[in-house]
């Protein structure tokens, strides 16, 4: 095995603690929604990781359906893992998810026990793992009571394929019961994976609080708005970009509009003010509630990983810069 980490990687990266539990997770963590599947290059996808892990990057984030192909996002961890980080898996939180289609027929989607249980189990082996540390219901599901999803994710638990649950983009009220009814099981709810940034406030109008009152942690994936909120679209949309790939609109309804590019050239001269680039004021940024525990990056290069790491340099904001960037986005 050639691979041996940076002695220094726990020296410079910050750790928040999870919510109320004994969990703490790194300041940014790297999600392996994009790039890391069996379409993308192998050997990127393995330096990004070796990279993270040098900096201090303990958490990997994976969903059963990442890739493409779906799936194969966690194979490529799975051979990352076996490679290189083999020796240093009880230095890891490893994390994945389940409630997108997977498979054809009634039980391949949503929050079912028959779905979440034999899902986490082919994600395992995918992985080549015994356990993950946490384990997502990757949506609310509407036809499903929400007790059985829960006493899923409890008996996930229980019987040794994870050690800690969460739920993603739960609203408010939804949180709140989930986190009722783990709580009587015995199973506290770790954390919430939302989406959120600059673009994207919904967490604002009441999760924050739900989280903070039960003792959640919270987790942002996409704080960069899949990259517009970074330098990459001021000056056109470069080639190969997400843009490029999904013209008019992304993932989650995000659009690369004139108007958007337009604030993010203002928002960007606040950056460089504070000495930051875009997409590091922009982490900053959803990091600066004490409720947030931990930036859910992606990135296509091992470079963009350092980028944002080095974000945790300058996390605080004068009452005067604040002002100017509610000025913008509300503009």
């Amino acid at each position: 095995m050639s691979y041996v980490p940076a002695e220094n990687r726990y020296e410079t990266m910050r750790y928040n603690r999870c919510g109320r539990s004994g969990l703490d997770l790194p300041a940014v963590s790297l999600g392996l929604w994009y790039n890391f599947g069996g379409v993308d290059p192998f050997e990127n996808a393995r330096a990004m990781v070796r990279r993270a892990f040098d900096l201090g990057i303990t958490h990997f984030d994976l969903a059963n359906n990442y890739g493409p192909p779906p799936g194969s996002a966690e194979e490529t961890f799975g051979q990352i893992l076996k490679k290189d980080l083999a020796p240093y898996r009880d230095e890891l939180i490893i994390s994945s998810k389940a409630g997108y289609r997977m498979w054809p027929g009634p039980y391949g989607e949503w929050g079912s026990r028959k779905y979440l249980v034999a899902s986490l189990d082919q994600s395992l082996k995918r992985m080549g793992l015994d356990y993950v540390d946490i384990f997502y219901s990757h949506r609310p599901d509407p036809r499903t009571p929400l007790e059985e999803t829960m006493a899923a994710l409890d008996f996930i638990v229980r019987s040794g394929r994870a050690l800690y649950v969460g739920i993603s983009t739960y609203d408010p009220e939804q949180t709140r019961q989930a986190a009722k009814i783990l709580r009587e099981l015995g199973t506290p709810c770790l954390i919430h994976q939302p989406r959120y940034n600059m673009f994207d406030r919904w967490i604002e109008d009441g999760l924050l609080d739900v989280l903070a009152e039960e003792g959640i942690g919270c987790i942002c994936f996409s704080p960069l708005a899949q990259g517009i909120l970074t330098n990459k679209y001021i000056g056109g949309i470069p080639e190969g970009s997400r843009a490029a790939k999904w013209p008019g609109q992304l993932h989650w309804g995000d659009e690369v509009s004139q108007a958007r590019v337009e604030k993010v050239r203002r928002l960007n001269k606040i950056a460089e003010a504070r000495g930051q680039s875009m997409a590091q004021m922009a982490v900053a940024w959803v990091l600066r509630h004490p409720q947030m525990t931990s930036a859910l990056i992606g990135a296509s290069r091992p470079a963009q990983i350092e980028e944002i790491v080095a974000a945790l340099d300058n996390l605080e904001f004068t009452a005067e810069e604040l002002q100017a960037i509610e000025e913008i986005l509300a503009g």
